[in-house]
């Protein structure tokens, strides 16, 4: 009776093992190069070995495809065949949310012990973007828009870096210059970006001047329009602003064209390694209120995942385990968790405190159905309000309309 039941106890001891180690997670992801996805094949490889509770990580690579990878997720998860746990962009939330094929998070979150590592505000972007009470996207790592500036223009006009919309505003001024004499402008305060992607750092200027994305006919976002278009109409930014997209910007930086412009730190190898001590960064100050964009990439948890505890944890390991410290070394990303933030490699890089000062005022735009055209049709009414060809107002009240009704 004693060898049965020894016996017995071994077998159910076996099949408990057994059990856990049959916990396979499914995780689909992108990675933008050969170096990114070695990076994550190695943190899968870390977490299966390292996690204690028998939870295997199974990663798929798909394509980023110009975002045809959200489209092939949906389509995969709608017809049953879809992962347990995939990267992720927040524009493509609410066809998710909306086909209810994303688990809510917010039990997993108020039960993490971790939870305050990550900035509330950040919680609230996540929150926005489902349309709904509930968070389901889980934050991973971001990009902050900034200002780039170069000190020895600054100190050559006597400006000092700008805390207060006013004194932003004042620098444009300040900081265009004619160097040589000859009645021409050499340098140009401001690097304005009227084309493809400008929408980002012009909507620094309508939260600055107490406008918002929701209100955008308001009093306050119309005069964050005039003022732009003042920067522009007064000769503070190239004349082939309305038509600059990112390149353009960029390369009148590099070129000492432009004293200030907006990216992020994806370009700060770049111009560290053309400037030197010769370039600096702030986060765009803040008048009646601020705002910066945020780029994106986190995780979601899908409705059809059966060991949803064990893809919980895989997606901690991301947000603020040893995958966050990892991700973010290697690419450059800024980190979400205030302990990888606080490491020697991220507090020592002068881009990356910036980045991490303006998460908390970073954000999207709005995610609706109409947001993709919007975007699209930005350029054209922007450009008409430089050239003056529509006033602040009717540009104003134009992308009310369109990206609202």
């Amino acid at each position: 009776m004693k060898k049965f039941l020894a016996l017995l106890v071994a077998v159910m001891m076996l099949a408990a093992a057994t059990a856990v180690a049959d916990s396979t997670i499914t995780f689909w992801y992108w990675a933008d190069n050969p170096d990114y996805s070695k990076t994550m094949q190695d943190m899968i490889a870390d977490f299966n070995a390292t996690n204690g509770k028998g939870i295997t990580v199974v990663g798929e690579e798909y394509p980023w495809d110009g975002g045809g990878f959200s489209g092939n997720l949906l389509t995969a998860a709608i017809g049953g065949g879809g992962p347990d746990v995939a990267t992720f962009k927040l524009t493509a939330t609410p066809s998710f949310v909306g086909n209810d094929l994303l688990e809510p998070l917010d039990s997993y979150l108020d039960a993490w012990e971790n939870k305050g590592e990550i900035n509330d505000s950040l919680y609230e972007v996540m929150r926005s973007a489902g349309g709904k009470d509930s968070i389901y996207v889980m934050p991973w790592n971001t990009q902050v828009l900034y200002v780039y500036y170069r000190p020895s223009m600054f100190e050559a006009a006597g400006v000092t870096v700008p805390t207060t919309y006013e004194e932003f505003l004042d620098a444009c001024a300040k900081l265009t210059r004619d160097t040589d004499g000859d009645g021409k402008t050499d340098v140009y305060g401001f690097g304005m970006r009227g084309s493809n992607g400008g929408q980002e750092p012009w909507g620094s200027f309508i939260y600055a001047a107490g406008g918002s994305f929701e209100h955008l006919d308001s009093a306050e976002s119309i005069q964050g329009m005039k003022d732009y278009i003042s920067l522009f109409q007064n000769g503070y930014a190239p004349a082939t602003a309305p038509n600059d997209g990112f390149a353009q910007v960029i390369d009148a930086f590099k070129s000492g064209l432009t004293a200030m412009t907006i990216h992020h730190i994806g370009s700060s190898a770049q111009m560290m390694e053309l400037f030197g001590d010769d370039v600096g960064a702030f986060i765009f100050p803040a008048g009646k209120g601020q705002w910066t964009s945020m780029g994106d990439t986190e995780t979601v948890m899908f409705a059809s995942c059966k060991d949803k505890e064990g893809a919980f944890e895989w997606m901690k390991y991301l947000a603020a385990g040893k995958g966050q410290e990892t991700w973010c070394t290697v690419t450059g990303n800024v980190p979400v968790a205030a302990s990888v933030q606080a490491l020697p490699a991220f507090q020592e890089n002068p881009f990356m405190q910036v980045s991490i000062e303006g998460q908390p005022v970073a954000g999207i735009l709005p995610v609706l159905d109409t947001t993709t055209e919007w975007i699209s049709n930005w350029p054209s009414m922007i450009q008409q309000a430089l050239m003056g060809d529509i006033t602040a107002e009717d540009c104003m009240k134009q992308l009310q309309a369109a990206l609202w009704e």
